[in-house]
């Protein structure tokens, strides 16, 4: 059975672009092994993320995420079961922030800026749907 899970945390420290290449880089050498795939966005300090594959990889991944020293305030925005996955292009995604148009953002939040904390696990994946589209994810 394939699931998709949504979730967001706050960075427990700034991520440099090198700690964030390494978790990447992390997460796409073992996803495949594990039938995850997904997209993961950082943005001022905030960690937005959706999983997709089977039920027990994925509570898996959350459950070593949510015990993870970098993540606090982890906060589980939406899971479901899936007849597909929608992210199955990569094994781990990331979101091109050069490319977020502001206006997509206040389509879905309160404001211009990015704040998951602030919006419904329906809208974050409405946005991260429209950036697959818009071409805004950076492939692996």
């Amino acid at each position: 059975m394939l699931v998709r899970l949504l979730y967001a945390s706050r960075a427990a420290s700034p991520m440099s672009e090198a700690e964030l290449a390494a978790i990447l880089k992390s997460s796409r050498a073992h996803n495949p092994a594990e039938g995850l795939t997904g997209l993961l966005c950082y943005s001022d300090g905030i960690f937005m993320q959706v999983l997709e594959g089977g039920r027990d990889a994925v509570n898996a991944r959350y459950k070593s995420i949510v015990g993870d020293a970098r993540h606090r305030d982890v906060i589980l925005l939406s899971y479901e079961e899936v007849a597909e996955r929608h992210f199955a292009g990569w094994s781990m995604g990331q979101v091109n922030l050069s490319r977020l148009n502001p206006a997509l953002v206040l389509k879905y939040c309160e404001t211009t800026r990015l704040n998951p904390y602030a919006m419904s696990g329906q809208a974050l994946k409405a946005l991260f749907d429209e950036l697959v589209n818009t071409g805004a994810i950076v492939c692996n």
